[in-house]
Parts: structure tokens; sequence; C-alpha cells
């Protein structure tokens, strides 16, 4: 573990709030120092940083792998940041673009001719780590003259089948 000043404040306050309660409790300071020393570690490691954890939205950042991203698409989100910013895929054709990513999963639909754009792509790319995340990453490739020319990251609503659903009823 990497000592941090972040971690340093914390482990403070925790200490600060856990000596200021156990004083109202018991009036040696000895005693109270000692229990709030003892606790400190144990209510910052195993209460504070785990619900930290849980609701924030940290992920790993990866760099693009062509292997990874086929194998493993829930994992995707993990790659696109790093994809995007450094234009790993910008002006690869089609062709190319597909023997890297694997086939389109589904194709954007185009309003003004009413059918599924060919020079729209999307994958989708798994869930992204968090508590209060209701929503799927999912990524979007615009061709234009067969070249690859903008990646547009978007989210979904996660939605779930009922069987009445997969019934048809």
């Amino acid at each position: 573990m990497i000592i941090t000043p972040l971690l340093i404040i914390f482990m403070l306050l925790v200490f600060i709030l856990l000596f200021a309660f156990f004083n109202t409790v018991d009036k040696r300071k000895w005693l109270t120092g000692l229990i709030s020393l003892v606790l400190t570690p144990l209510i910052y490691f195993y209460v504070f940083y785990p619900f930290v954890n849980i609701i924030s939205n940290y992920h790993h950042q990866k760099y693009f792998n062509s292997e990874a991203w086929i194998e493993k698409p829930a994992l995707r989100y993990e790659m696109i940041d790093n994809t995007i910013s450094t234009d790993t895929l910008i002006g690869l054709s089609k062709e190319k673009t597909e023997a890297l990513l694997g086939k389109s999963e589904w194709l954007s639909w185009d309003d003004a001719n009413k059918m599924h754009d060919v020079n729209r792509w999307n994958y989708g790319m798994g869930i992204e780590p968090g508590a209060f995340n209701d929503q799927k990453e999912c990524v979007e490739l615009q061709f234009k003259n067969n070249k690859l020319v903008a990646l547009r990251p978007y989210q979904e609503i996660i939605t779930f089948e009922t069987k009445d659903e997969e019934n048809g009823n």
C-alpha cells in the first residue's frame, strides 16, 4: 500500500472522531487514546475504505489490445479512453477495423433513410463498476469513405428481460 497525504488526512480524521467519541464515554485520556489508536486502522480499512470503493467510479485504464477486446467484451470500457485519446484506430479501413475489433455488434439507425447505417458501427463495452451505475458503456465508430473518422462513447440504460418477454407474452 502506498502512503499518501490523503490517506494520512483520512486516518487522522477517523482518529479524531473516534477519540472524541470515546472521550465522551470514558474520561481516562490514555485509555481513550489507546482504543482510538487501535480502532483507527480497523475502521479505516474495513469500513471507510470499502465504502469509498463501492460508491466511487474508478477503474483501471488499459492500452488497446485487439485480443482482449474480442475475448473480454465486458472489460472494453478499460481500453476505450486510451484508444480515443491516442487515435489508435482513426484512419483504419473497415476491413482492418473489423479484423481488430471483430464484427460490429449492431448498426446505428438512420432516420432519414429509415434503415441501418452501414457507416456507423456500435460495440458494447460492459458496465463500469460502481454502486449507483445503471448504465452500460457503448461506443459508436463512424466511417467516411471506408475510413474510420471518429469514435463516440455513450451510455445506455441497463434493461433486463423478464420471463414474460422471453416467452413472447
